[in-house]
């Protein structure tokens, strides 16, 4: 048998060909702006294709799971682990991301020229309470997790469960086959999504926030290497190893700056891994809702910017009511465009402290923040995930050992 030459193993990984893609779009985006910004059909046409498999996978690998495990009980363990999980670990990606802005002062600079956009949308939504029934009927990820745990739990309890498994396992099959051709026009779908960026916003659009970008994408690495790979390191796994297995879905999510873009891929990817099937239907989906770490940084960050453009002092209390805040508003940042805007807009409602007009300063440099909130998302995602296997002995034998 010829074996593979290290350039033919390179160019044989899609990972390589996305990688090309961006590089290219970025260089459209820089020398011809305008015909950069047509390509906005790629990279949107690749997120709604792949979307349209994130419903049937999230079903088929819950109800299966939860049918194939056939322990309620233990069905009910995990989901409460993992809610427990979330909350604590996004509580300290607000407070680090406080605590960062707070040392480093991004918002300690002039505010004299920097690009102002129109934030008055977004102001009129943060008036209105958070609503968990709203968060509910918005998360189209949250409906099908709700469906599908309700479903499993019926089937589970049928005498026909042995035929329900294997329909569904015949099901996920093909479904997954159907994704594994699809995932074959992410370059494509790369390559439109950062060149529209680059040619719409512009590469000079970061100069004037710089420190502010240079700070969050800094406190997202420490968080992800230091806060995650130290919880990974516990159970005995690298951080590095899981990088490495998901690096192209990682390079799909900051081309598309769309974490659901590499979802079904991520939960394949989770079950190579060595997580088990359950495991990985229950904590994937539920974590898009609810464990939004790179979200979570951005949003406590964002708020202590603007009280330091504005040169706002906040006490103690102030800063307890924010995080407080942002435990709850934090979870309903998922789902629905514009949300995280409508966050930060009902929190700076809530302290009547920081004038709502610095919204309109984040808006000119929110598109390339989005790459590093996206990617941090997804992460924290498959480190949980990783985690409540190992802590539930639902760790098997891997493909792709971490």
């Amino acid at each position: 048998m010829k074996h593979k030459s290290s350039f033919e193993k390179v160019i044989s990984h899609l990972s390589f060909w996305v990688l090309i893609a961006i590089i290219f779009a970025v260089l459209l985006g820089y020398f011809s702006p305008s015909l950069a910004i047509q390509t906005e059909w790629m990279g949107k046409g690749f997120v709604d294709l792949i979307k349209l498999f994130i419903g049937p996978i999230i079903f088929l690998t819950i109800v299966t799971g939860i049918v194939g495990m056939g322990n309620l009980k233990k069905v009910g363990r995990i989901g409460l682990k993992a809610v427990i999980y979330f909350e604590i670990v996004t509580t300290f990606a607000l407070l680090i991301g406080i605590a960062f802005a707070h040392f480093f002062e991004p918002g300690k600079i002039n505010k004299t020229g920097l690009p102002v956009q129109d934030a008055s949308k977004y102001e009129r939504g943060g008036h209105a309470d958070f609503s968990w029934l709203q968060f509910v009927k918005d998360n189209f990820t949250l409906q099908v997790l709700i469906v599908a745990i309700i479903s499993g739990i019926v089937l589970s309890l049928s005498k026909h469960n042995g035929k329900v498994m294997l329909y569904l396992g015949i099901a996920s099959k093909w479904v997954f086959k159907a994704l594994k051709y699809v995932m074959y026009l992410a370059p494509v779908g790369a390559f439109g999504g950062m060149a529209f960026t680059v040619g719409k916003f512009g590469i000079k659009t970061l100069i004037p926030l710089g420190k502010l970008m240079l700070t969050m994408y800094g406190t997202m690495i420490v968080f992800i290497f230091i806060v995650l790979g130290t919880i990974l390191r516990y159970y005995k796994l690298s951080i590095w190893k899981f990088l490495s297995a998901i690096k192209e879905e990682l390079l799909i999510v900051l081309a598309t700056s769309s974490s659901e873009s590499a979802l079904p891929s991520l939960m394949n990817k989770l079950e190579k891994m060595g997580c088990s099937k359950p495991v990985v239907g229950l904590v994937v989906p539920t974590g898009y809702s609810f464990n939004l770490d790179g979200t979570s940084i951005y949003l406590s960050m964002a708020i202590i910017f603007l009280a330091q453009l504005y040169n706002v002092e906040l006490s103690v209390f102030e800063m307890l009511s924010i995080i407080g805040i942002l435990m709850v508003t934090s979870k309903g940042a998922a789902g629905v465009t514009g949300s995280g805007f409508i966050i930060l807009a009902s929190t700076l409602t809530a302290i009547h402290r920081i004038p709502l007009e610095g919204l309109a300063f984040l808006l000119a440099i929110d598109k390339f923040m989005s790459e590093a909130r996206a990617i941090t998302n997804i992460i924290g995602n498959g480190v949980a995930t990783l985690v409540i296997s190992k802590s539930e002995n639902e760790f098997v034998h891997p493909l792709n050992p971490v």
